[in-house]
């Protein structure tokens, strides 16, 4: 993991930035104080890390990623920056007053021993907020239609709605909401499914080089393949029609949102 995002995260930075919207979302789900001290699990370059250390909060950064922890101490020398995963982390017991987990937990390795390991860190009360997404969701994307096994590799990486809850729950947090997440227009972090009304985003390399599905799962003859076809239709103006032909109701990622408490009551799956 930290060799496949030490070569991502030469150019990461390049278009992958704190969206203002997702990092409102965060802290709403969150419930910061200016007292506590937060978990970014999977920092990256520390986009969402920074973004909340600005606003007043102490953060600790957590990633594998040695050139991605560079390029986040470079950003903000105020935050606590680590290396280390979600299932190993060098923090004691109850040291963190919340967590985030922003597009990650596909990335862990064992996700059991990493929600474990999370709710070890955590104090109590606290909150654990995951953005993810999930197999189902990754079917709508009309990215399916030009890069179906660079679609089917990624989907297999990302855990299953089910899954989740159950690690959670066997981990000791308790999911207290979800929320559906849409792609808008105006999005400033440009993951997978950031072209979603911006189909030539795609078509820049720059763009694809910060999205690991393209850097380190897409198989070359099939991108090249896509993208060709992708071209010619914006040029011909049938993109619109099949981008429409995808939407759907599910939502494109999902807001998890956990608590550890000593009175947490059994989670009820719905």
């Amino acid at each position: 993991m930290d060799a496949k995002y030490d070569h991502i995260g030469k150019n990461y930075d390049a278009t992958r930035r704190a969206d203002p919207y997702i990092t409102k979302q965060l802290i709403k789900h969150l419930h910061p104080t200016a007292t506590g001290i937060y978990l970014d699990i999977g920092c990256g370059t520390g986009n969402y890390t920074h973004e909340l250390q600005t606003r007043g909060f102490s953060c600790i950064g957590i990633d594998p990623s040695i050139k991605m922890l560079e390029k986040a101490k470079q950003r903000n020398k105020h935050v606590t920056w680590q290396k280390g995963t979600a299932a190993q982390m060098s923090l004691t017991n109850s040291t963190v007053d919340g967590i985030m987990a922003c597009l990650t937990i596909h990335h862990w390795e064992d996700i059991k021993q990493s929600f474990q390991e999370l709710y070890r860190v955590a104090k109590s009360p606290s909150r654990l907020v995951i953005f993810t997404a999930t197999p189902k969701q990754m079917q709508g994307y009309w990215l399916n239609y030009y890069f179906p096994k660079m679609l089917a590799d990624a989907s297999k990486q990302m855990p299953g709605l089910k899954t989740i809850y159950q690690v959670i729950r066997e981990s000791g947090f308790t999911v207290v909401a979800t929320e559906k997440y849409n792609v808008q227009p105006n999005l400033k972090d440009w993951f997978l499914c950031c072209g979603k009304q911006h189909p030539e985003r795609y078509l820049k390399e720059h763009i694809r080089n910060g999205i690991s599905s393209f850097a380190a799962l897409a198989n070359q003859e099939e991108v090249t393949h896509g993208l060709a076809q992708l071209r010619k239709d914006i040029a011909l103006g049938k993109i619109e029609k099949l981008t429409k032909s995808y939407e759907n109701d599910m939502g494109d990622y999902l807001f998890i949102v956990c608590e550890k408490s000593d009175d947490n009551p059994e989670l009820l799956e719905k």
